[in-house]
């Protein structure tokens, strides 16, 4: 074997033995991975997300994926001549918002199904809605009655364990009933939160159209690779952080404090962003980790 081609032989080989003891530490762990973003929309990084899920259910991962479909709903809204509505970030959902914004979640889950089934791997798409899987009541904006838009108040896991039991790749949207069983649309976030609280996930992954969490946001050099919910917190208070990073670094928060070991928020916009963050030593993005887990990145 020629000498360059060894070399190249020997780097791949370097690289499954340093993703040897992550393979280990995970092997039959939840992770709950939200996707969104940028990651939805371009086909090429759709196909390298899904790469990743499917590689991490192979190698002995749980992955549950919870997706969004923002851009996708207004787009259909607009084609059926209305106007989308947000207030205070929020998008304003009447009926026939509701109807539009549910067949396009159920698509959108489907369309996933059909990625993740084309490398060999059996996946389901449901919404919150089957199984009781998500509970919620209608969610104000500030006091502004904005529509079906749910909150969670309960989460049912059952279903996800029964799919995890059967070796399926379940792929959520986030829809769920209130007590009179109406239909609410829940924030993809949110309902990623809640779910990886229900089952008490290893990991949480937000895929986001950002490089991860900033000591100083003018600052790209000074990107933070890891944080205790401690330092989360004290960096919130500092007032440093803003925009819609704000909600989701308390959703962060929320979810340690409520039983998920590491939070990781990554740039999807990076092909195979989940492969480099969870299976190298530097990682790409931001991990929030709970007290009492160790650091796990080492130079």
């Amino acid at each position: 074997m020629e000498e360059k081609n060894m070399a190249e032989v020997l780097e791949k080989a370097e690289v499954l033995i340093e993703a040897l003891p992550y393979i280990q530490r995970f092997n039959r762990k939840i992770i709950v991975v939200k996707y969104g973003g940028s990651a939805m929309i371009d086909e090429e990084l759709k196909k390298h997300v899904i790469q990743d899920v499917t590689l991490l259910k192979l190698v002995g991962f749980k992955p549950i994926i919870v997706h969004g479909g923002g851009k996708e709903i207004s787009k259909w809204v607009e084609k059926s001549g209305m106007e989308p509505v947000f207030i205070n970030g929020l998008r304003k959902t009447d009926e026939a918002t509701m109807e539009i914004a549910e067949m396009v979640l159920n698509r959108v889950g489907k369309s996933l199904v059909t990625l993740v089934e084309e490398l060999g791997v059996k996946a389901i798409s449901i919404s919150g809605k089957d199984g009781g899987l998500l509970k919620v009541q209608k969610k104000y904006s500030q006091g502004k009655d904005i529509g079906y838009v749910g909150e969670i108040t309960e989460v049912d896991p059952k279903i996800l364990y029964d799919l995890l039991e059967k070796d399926f790749l379940p792929i959520v949207c986030p829809i769920g009933l209130d007590e009179q069983f109406d239909t609410y649309n829940i924030n993809a976030d949110d309902a990623a939160c809640a779910i990886a609280k229900a089952v008490q996930a290893e990991k949480l992954a937000f895929l986001t159209d950002i490089e991860g969490v900033y000591k100083d946001p003018q600052d790209k050099n000074s990107l933070i690779s890891e944080l205790t919910v401690n330092e989360a917190k004290e960096l919130l208070a500092s007032g440093n952080i803003g925009g819609g990073m704000l909600p989701k670094l308390n959703s962060c928060i929320d979810a340690i404090m409520n039983g998920v070991s590491r939070v990781h928020i990554l740039d999807g916009r990076i092909a195979h962003c989940l492969l480099l963050e969870i299976f190298t030593n530097k990682g790409i993005g931001t991990a929030i980790l709970g007290e009492k887990e160790t650091k796990f990145y080492h130079e």
